[in-house]
């Protein structure tokens, strides 16, 4: 069973960054990102094949938000930038055995037990 374990969330001001970091303790194929936000239900924010090559994000975090990964070292990363307050949220990293990124939180075999960001206006 790999475990995934996440690190780098915190309170920022809105307008700032942040990097999560989810360490995988094995092998993973694609990774994927979510975020529960109170009182809402857990959303897709994006995702990264086994390769890195393809990534694709929710619009609501496109253009702000980029997810890298080491293979080297079982690590996938959330670079976020331009904070917003409606980015506050319990981030969770996800990862599966399928090497293909998906946008379904069905499809991922393995997740971390969640890191939450705080952005203040």
């Amino acid at each position: 069973q790999v475990q995934l374990v996440e690190s780098g969330g915190g309170l920022v001001q809105a307008g700032g960054s942040l990097r999560l970091s989810c360490a995988a303790s094995g092998r993973t194929g694609a990774w994927g990102w979510f975020r529960q936000a109170p009182g809402k239900e857990r959303e897709f924010v994006g995702t990264i094949s086994w390769s890195g090559g393809n990534a694709d994000y929710s619009d609501s975090v496109k253009g702000r938000f980029t997810i890298s990964r080491d293979n080297a070292k079982n690590t996938v990363y959330l670079q976020m930038n331009s904070l917003k307050d409606e980015d506050t949220a319990v981030y969770y990293c996800a990862a599966r055995r399928a090497f293909g990124f998906s946008y379904r939180d069905v499809d991922y075999d393995y997740w971390g037990q969640g890191t939450r960001v705080t952005v203040s206006s």
